[in-house]
Parts: structure tokens; sequence; C-alpha cells
């Protein structure tokens, strides 16, 4: 909430990267309010969230959507980035606040739309075949169909650009080298760069890696729900635990570690203040 409340009221923050940082906390927040929701479910019933129930659809859809929201935002990110690097020395493209309000509409449609299959009928209700034994009523073959999919796009893609702007800042800095200028700004980037980019990797591996790892568990398992308690379920509850803790690292590598955000932050108080002593004068 402090990282959207910020961006919003600075005025010179609303940039195409900024508007992505702006909605990758929304998709955090939405994350964390559905995880809650469910947690709720959890000590007031936990039947249902072992055994399944209708009421767990749509906590489970919303929490579904806004994973996938994320994980769209981050690789969004990402081209970002690596469009902001590789274009920067060409004037025939640029990323416009205009392309980023697009993408963000792109990454939300799809995320519900995908998320929302269940609420739709593919659930596995009326069906003892196929069911789910971590996310019941979700059936299994619905699971591997988001889970294979987007756990490939949330790695690959951001390893490519993140790759590709570490080699050009790499080449532009041996470039300027060569010419006797200065590589300074150059390689103090090349290195916030991969800094960041390890951060990002290590972030998502812990977080996303114990799910796929269940998803892939439920697919293969042919046991019922009474034989794998608690085990199996305390595992499911620590992989929630993880997701949550991306949404809290995500601010941290992308938005709150900016010293930008922090001054701006520090600048709303004294906006304020100056205001209130120009009214008084």
């Amino acid at each position: 909430c402090t990282v959207i409340f910020t961006r919003m009221a600075t005025k010179d923050l609303h940039k195409p990267i900024s508007i992505l940082f702006c909605n990758l906390a929304f998709s955090d927040l939405f994350t964390s309010f559905s995880g809650f929701w469910i947690s709720m479910l959890f000590i007031t019933n936990p039947d249902i969230t072992i055994f399944g129930s209708k009421d767990m659809l749509a906590p489970y859809a919303l929490y579904t959507t806004s994973i996938l929201s994320t994980i769209y935002n981050l690789v969004s990110i990402g081209i970002e980035r690596y469009l902001a690097v590789a274009e920067s020395m060409r004037t025939r493209f640029r990323v416009a606040r205009n392309h980023s309000i697009a993408v963000v509409l792109i990454n939300w449609i799809l995320a519900f739309f995908l998320g929302c299959l269940p609420l739709m009928g593919w659930n596995c209700l009326h069906t003892e075949k196929n069911v789910s034994v971590l996310y019941s009523p979700f059936c299994v073959n619905y699971l591997i169909f988001i889970a294979i999919p987007n756990v490939v796009v949330a790695f690959i893609i951001p390893l490519f650009t993140y790759l590709r702007i570490i080699i050009i800042l790499r080449k532009r800095k041996l470039r300027m080298k060569a010419c006797g200028q200065a590589t300074g700004t150059y390689k103090s980037a090349e290195i916030q760069v991969a800094r960041t980019s390890i951060f990002i990797w290590l972030l998502a591996l812990i977080s996303y890696a114990p799910f796929f790892a269940g998803v892939i568990f439920d697919a293969t398992n042919h046991q019922c729900h009474i034989d794998l308690y608690p085990g199996v379920y305390i595992f499911r509850n620590c992989t929630a635990m993880l997701i949550t803790m991306n949404c809290l690292g995500n601010p941290i590598i992308y938005t709150l570690k900016l010293k930008t955000l922090g001054t701006k932050l520090k600048a709303l108080k004294c906006l304020s203040t100056n205001r209130i002593r120009a009214c008084t004068i």
C-alpha cells in the first residue's frame, strides 16, 4: 500500500516502468488478500480446505488470478527494462505510457480468464476422478495446464532479458573504454542489474518452485486425503507462505530499494507541511 500510494501521489514517477511497478504492487496486494481469505476459511472450517467445497472455488480462483498477474507483471518489467536498454540509442521505438497501460490491461485480462476457468465449469465438484488432493475442488489437469506454461514463462523470459541487458551494458562499456572514455556509469549499472537479476531469480525460485513441486506430486499421487494428512497439507501451507513472502520481497527488490521512492515519500511529508505554511501566509 505504501508503494501504491507513493507512486500515485508523485507525478514525476508516472513513467512506463512506474506503471508496471504500481501494478505489481496491486497484484501482490490481491495475492495477500486472497491468501488471507483462504486462511480465514482454514481457521473457521478446516475440513473444506482439505476435502474441498464449493466455497473454496472463489478464493482459490482469486488466488490463482493474483499469482498469474504477479508473474505476468514480473515478465513485463523484465521486457520493459530490456527494451529501455536495447533501444536507448535508437529513436524509432520507445516504450511509452500507453504501451505500459495496454500491457497492464492485457495481463489482467489473461490472468482473470485463466484464473476463473474453475468458476466457469472446469472443476471437480461433481466427480471424484482427476480431483486435486492439495487444492480440491480444482482438477489436476487444470493445475498442470496453469502451472507448467507459466513456470516456463516466469523463468525463461526473465533469464533471457536480464542476460541480454548485462551483455549490452558490457559491450557498450568495452566500446567506451576503447575510445578512452569513462566507463564508471556502465560498470555500476552492470553490477546493479546483475545483482537485481540474481535476487529476482532466487526469490522466484524459493517462492514458486515448491508450489510447482506440489502440483507435480498432486498429478502423480494416487492416495486419498486421509492417508496424506497432515504432512502434505503442512507442505501446502508452507508453499502459500512462500508465495506471500514473494509478495513482500517484490517491493523491496523493485521499488523500496530505489532511493528515488524513499526521497519522494519524504517529499510528500514536506509538501504537505509547505502547503499548510502557504495557506497560513
